[in-house]
């Protein structure tokens, strides 16, 4: 278990906060890059507990600024894009994708007062289909070059708000003794006749292992058919697991969950182009939207249900100072020794894990071919798949 301020140490992402500046040193994914239009030119965007406008001007540039103008704090996201950036809709002050103030309309014509005025402004990179933003310290790392994003094959991407922190996912990520159980009844599992449905899958693993790589975290499971089942927690929030799952912190208590799929490409076909990636939303996992869970139940298997049930209703930010951690959670104390750790060093003006400089450098191999779905049609012995 953790004390409360340990909890607060890696919960909360706000500004100056450690988990929070840890994470502005790294690139995010923020919006679907289609849904900036020439009729709908400006979006809402809070991430790592700022609220920001993301906007698109009449020459092309696109930036993400403080979503408040400076003046009165009028929202501009009702701003008017021109050719020179975005006009606050209540006085018409005019800001440029740095945050600069162009024009103040109502001050005499010689006023230079619009040179004191600054709003924050983070750069910005359309990159699969999405719009990233770093908001972080300069000078700006570059977005890794990890073999699920660039290595050729098919890719898909679904984007999804969850209502609880972000640590909650990335802690899924390194515990696999939640797959025989919690999946149990999920895709090619439901085929498996259970003795228990309370020990599940279990007994089909003969272990689990935890590797320490120079990009994060290799969760394994070793199956008592001789099978291997691995995927890596890449740090500080992305899951490689068929593709990578990206938990972008959108405040202490909500997360905006980008899936991106891969699959080789098939013998003649033609993939996307990077910015013509198909990117949508995907369909809710709750009924109501603050209700219950109704493909989470056994009886209705949906994986991706059953994984934002157990994430979200652990509460809005869990309490760790209750836990109870078993023999099964070692990869979750190491993902927390890790962030501790990454959070010593960017105290200390280093740059964390994974921060990439070079734009110039190699694909990086997450084992990307790695997973036990390669060996269906092989061996039928029951093996959880999941996540």
């Amino acid at each position: 278990m953790l004390t409360r301020e340990e909890n607060d140490l890696l919960t909360r992402v706000g500004p100056e906060t450690p988990a929070g500046e840890l994470l502005r040193r790294y690139w995010h994914p923020i919006a679907i890059a289609r849904e900036l239009t020439d009729d709908s030119p400006t979006r809402f965007v809070r991430v790592l507990g700022e609220d920001l406008v993301l906007f698109r001007d009449r020459s092309g540039r696109v930036g993400l600024i403080a979503d408040h103008c400076a003046h009165r704090n009028a929202s501009l996201l009702y701003g008017r894009v021109e050719e020179r950036g975005i006009a606050c809709a209540y006085h018409g002050w005019l800001y440029d994708t740095e945050g600069r103030c162009l024009e103040t309309p109502a001050e005499p014509a010689d006023s230079k007062f619009h040179l004191t005025v600054r709003l924050k402004a983070y750069p910005v990179q359309q990159f699969l289909s999405l719009y990233w933003a770093y908001l972080g310290p300069q000078p700006a790392p570059v977005i890794p070059r990890y073999d699920a994003w660039v290595k050729e094959g098919e890719r898909r991407v679904t984007v999804r708000p969850l209502d609880c922190n972000w640590l909650q996912m990335m802690e899924n990520s390194v515990d696999p003794a939640h797959l025989q159980i919690l999946h149990q009844g999920a895709g090619t599992n439901s085929r498996v006749r259970l003795e228990s449905t309370t020990r599940g899958l279990t007994d089909v693993v003969d272990r689990f292992e935890f590797d320490e790589l120079p990009y994060g975290i290799m969760k394994r499971r070793l199956y008592t058919n001789g099978l291997v089942d691995e995927h890596p927690l890449i740090f500080p929030n992305i899951l490689r697991h068929q593709g990578t799952q990206i938990r972008v912190p959108i405040d202490d208590t909500h997360t905006m969950h980008f899936s991106i799929s891969y699959r080789a490409l098939k013998e003649g076909q033609i993939p996307h182009a990077d910015d013509d990636i198909p990117a949508s939303y995907g369909k809710p996992h709750k009924d109501p939207p603050d209700g219950l869970y109704p493909y989470a139940r056994y009886t209705m298997a949906d994986v991706a249900a059953q994984d934002y049930m157990a994430w979200e209703t652990q509460g809005p930010i869990a309490d760790r100072t209750v836990e109870r951690l078993a023999t099964s959670d070692r990869g979750v104390v190491m993902f927390r020794r890790m962030l501790r750790e990454e959070i010593a060093r960017v105290r200390q003006g280093l740059d964390p894990r994974c921060v990439v400089r070079d734009p110039d450098h190699a694909m990086i191999d997450t084992r990307l071919t790695q997973s036990v779905a390669e060996y269906f049609g092989r061996d039928r012995s029951p093996v959880a798949v999941g996540s």
